[in-house]
């Protein structure tokens, strides 16, 4: 197999709706199509790849470093013993002359190209990808349902709780049984008032999570803790900066709701460090690294070995991006589960067309790669890109 060419697009998935710390109303993606000389059933091989949401559309660094220097390599640098593209081998030539450190949007422009090539290897061996990985990583036994929960909750300026009442009662319609609502952007009474909101829907705070997407210094973070403590929440996620372990840690050692976060911690040293630091406890918290984020899914398996020596169980990690690529690692990595965003960030939110949800699980797509091309609108984005 040989690269012959990769692109790129910049992707408007602009909304209204805003969380504690930024709104949508600008926010890009990056959609990256890698291009080779091979054919199957009548159509060139080509892998599909875009980030999540929440960072923006990477274009200066996959044109002016990550692309050109993928596309120099030599057919053996990039190659397995089978002719098959090597994750591995590339993500060694993307990072070629960068200073480690400083992940931020650098991991995200690899994290993009990453899911592409792991869509062709799958592609390549026409089989879906969390097979594939559950053959390298989990003894050939891929979990084929994989349990999903619906993050919405959302603060619209024209919607108030008994529009969050409709949107979660419409999760729930879907076949969804949790979900996870937004906290912080909003004074502390009013957030109470939607976890209530939301509990009439959800049924118990077992089947509820909260969001504060790091909005909150040390006081507030405890005193949200305290009010939080009597519903029985599944998760209180993210309460500060993603990199302050500090608060993470005060908050560990005197929460009575278990914690989450991990989805802007883009490296192995980051996750570890949380690890290290930040007071999660393996038999409470939950894990979010997303791999389209963090240099992708190569990274994440690093993440899991480095988990694993540390005592985590990968059921410990429930992805952030609610996209396939976190789907197919849930299942063929044996995760606890996946994030998923109905009708939200579309076209990126979501699974195939026909998906069905059944008490808060869905069936992994057995077609080959990832299953983008089962999702007409995000497919449109890559015939285009491809013509």
């Amino acid at each position: 197999m040989k690269i012959t060419e990769i692109r790129d697009k910049v992707v408007s998935i602009r909304s209204s709706m805003k969380n504690a710390f930024i709104q949508f109303s600008e926010m890009t993606v990056s959609a990256v199509a890698v291009l080779t000389d091979q054919v199957r059933d009548g159509r060139p091989l080509v892998g599909y790849g875009f980030h999540s949401n929440g960072r923006y559309a990477q274009r200066g660094i996959l044109r002016e470093r990550l692309i050109p220097r993928l596309l120099k390599a030599q057919p053996d640098e990039l190659l397995d013993d089978g002719g098959n593209i090597d994750p591995f081998k590339a993500r060694a030539i993307l990072l070629r002359n960068e200073k480690p450190g400083g992940h931020g949007e650098r991991s995200v422009a690899v994290g993009a190209i990453d899911m592409a090539l792991w869509d062709l290897v799958a592609k390549w061996e026409e089989r879906p990808l969390y097979r594939v990985l559950a053959d390298r990583y989990l003894d050939g036994a891929p979990e084929t349902q994989v349990e999903i929960y619906a993050a919405g909750g959302y603060y619209y300026p024209d919607r108030d709780l008994e529009g969050l009442r409709a949107e979660l009662q419409g999760y729930r319609e879907q076949g969804y049984t949790s979900f996870k609502i937004k906290i912080g952007g909003a004074p502390l009474a009013a957030d109470i008032r939607r976890i209530e909101a939301a509990l009439e829907i959800a049924g118990s705070g077992s089947a509820l999570a909260v969001d504060a997407n790091g909005r909150f210094d040390l006081p507030t973070a405890l005193e949200y803790e305290e009010a939080l403590a009597p519903y029985g929440l599944r998760w209180y996620e993210e309460p500060g900066d993603p990199l302050d372990f500090d608060i993470m840690a005060h908050l560990g050692a005197k929460t009575r709701t278990p914690l989450a976060t991990g989805e802007n911690l883009f490296s192995v040293q980051d996750a570890r460090n949380l690890i290290r630091y930040g007071g999660m406890d393996p038999n409470r918290d939950i894990l979010q690294m997303d791999p389209t984020l963090s240099y992708g899914l190569v990274e994440f398996i690093g993440m899991l070995q480095m988990l694993e020596k540390e005592g985590w169980s990968a059921r410990c990690c429930i992805p952030h991006g609610g996209h396939q690529l976190a789907l197919h690692a849930a299942a063929g990595l044996g995760l606890g589960g996946s994030e998923s965003y109905p009708g939200v960030f579309e076209p990126f939110g979501g699974f195939a067309d026909d998906a069905r949800i059944q008490n808060g699980r869905i069936v992994v797509p057995d077609a080959p790669g990832l299953g983008v091309e089962l999702r007409a609108d995000l497919f449109e984005i890559y015939r285009h890109l491809e013509s």
